[in-house]
């Protein structure tokens, strides 16, 4: 007689009452062993439900002044700011690993800086002339250009200040502005990250007027005041500059129906794709996102999310290669149609070895 769920019960009749010449009768009588499914790796693969390929891999990097320049950012190992050449030569690369899209941030030297934020409009500043560069040597890449004032402004915020508070509208008619300069210098989508209100309708107009119907528009829609932010501020310059923090404009850590109403609001403004940001304190956000709205949702593994693993691997406390693949899985798992992450290259070039 078996024991199923703590009561003695018959064998059904359907059931062999003896086992085969040679083996061991089973000790539980059980109709499902799920892990019949994972017993080898053809299996494993057979009914796995979320796989990561390199499609869903956008590669952040840093762009800072000079030529045959690369300053390594030290809370992120491995990463490094690229002058333009630079950044030429890894968009090569990202284009023979088949990444999709390059997202760049500037390292605005100081003297550029301003309570105005008025580099942010330069045609010529770092990213608009990265983006040129760029797309005459790999016409094909995507390229994603961060909107915000923050690279810019001498006080590390995002937008406009005046008597401590940040202008939202004043604020949103710059973004509109930086979106064009971005657009003309060929960003191929414009991902505003400031988190003011109205600026994805804003932007959309301004796009449209301006004859760039077919630039996209990621919203960071959910972008969080997260700790998780400080090495990116080290590698694009505004950790020194910032004064106070960012928690009237980026939302709260403790909300999540607060995430489903901004992105609610982007997607009604004309947001093309919507992100969650950061990306593993947030799945059940990109989960939720991706359920009520169906709508392309992308993930941002933050600085903050890679200094971690990297800086764990480095001690030996686990093992990196895999914390990197299993990290960018959950994404998927959770409902991401791709991540911003600063493993893009070596995980391209770990899929591309299969």
């Amino acid at each position: 007689m078996a024991i199923k769920y703590g009561r003695p019960i018959e064998p059904a009749n359907h059931f062999p009452l003896e086992a085969p010449a040679g083996r061991t009768p089973p000790g539980l009588d059980l109709v499902h062993r799920p892990r019949r499914t994972r017993r080898t790796d053809w299996a494993r693969r057979l009914v796995r439900e979320n796989t990561l390929t390199v499609d869903d891999l956008i590669w952040p990097i840093f762009i800072v002044d000079g030529e045959k320049t690369r300053v390594p950012v030290a809370s992120m190992p491995g990463v490094e700011r690229l002058s333009v050449d630079e950044a030429v030569k890894e968009a090569e690369r990202a284009a023979a690993l088949k990444i999709p899209v390059l997202a760049l941030f500037p390292y605005t030297d100081p003297a550029r800086r301003s309570e105005g934020a008025e580099e942010a409009l330069n045609p010529d500043n770092l990213v608009n002339t990265a983006m040129r560069a760029i797309k005459a040597a790999v016409p094909d890449i995507g390229l994603l250009a961060d909107v915000a004032l923050d690279p810019y402004t001498s006080h590390g915020h995002d937008g406009l200040i005046q008597d401590g508070i940040i202008l939202n509208d004043e604020t949103v008619e710059m973004l509109v502005n930086q979106s064009l300069v971005q657009a003309e210098a060929g960003a191929d989508i414009i991902a505003p990250s400031d988190m003011m209100d109205g600026r994805i309708g804003a932007i959309r107009a301004g796009l449209d007027a301006a004859g760039f119907q077919d630039v996209s528009i990621m919203a960071y829609s959910a972008k969080y005041a997260s700790a998780f932010y400080g090495p990116f501020r080290d590698a694009v310059g505004s950790k020194s500059t910032l004064t106070g923090d960012k928690r009237t404009y980026q939302m709260d850590p403790g909300n999540g129906n607060e995430a489903i109403k901004e992105t609610e609001l982007d997607i009604a403004e004309g947001a093309d794709m919507v992100m969650v940001k950061p990306g593993m304190p947030y799945l059940d956000i990109v989960w939720r996102v991706k359920e009520t709205f169906g709508l392309p949702t992308y993930a941002y593994q933050v600085s903050g999310e890679y200094a971690m693993i990297v800086a764990a691997a480095q001690n030996g406390w686990l093992d990196g290669e895999k914390a990197m693949m299993e990290s960018l899985l959950c994404f998927k798992r959770a409902g991401a149609d791709g991540i911003l992450t600063y493993f893009a290259p070596r995980v391209a070039e770990k899929l591309a070895k299969g």
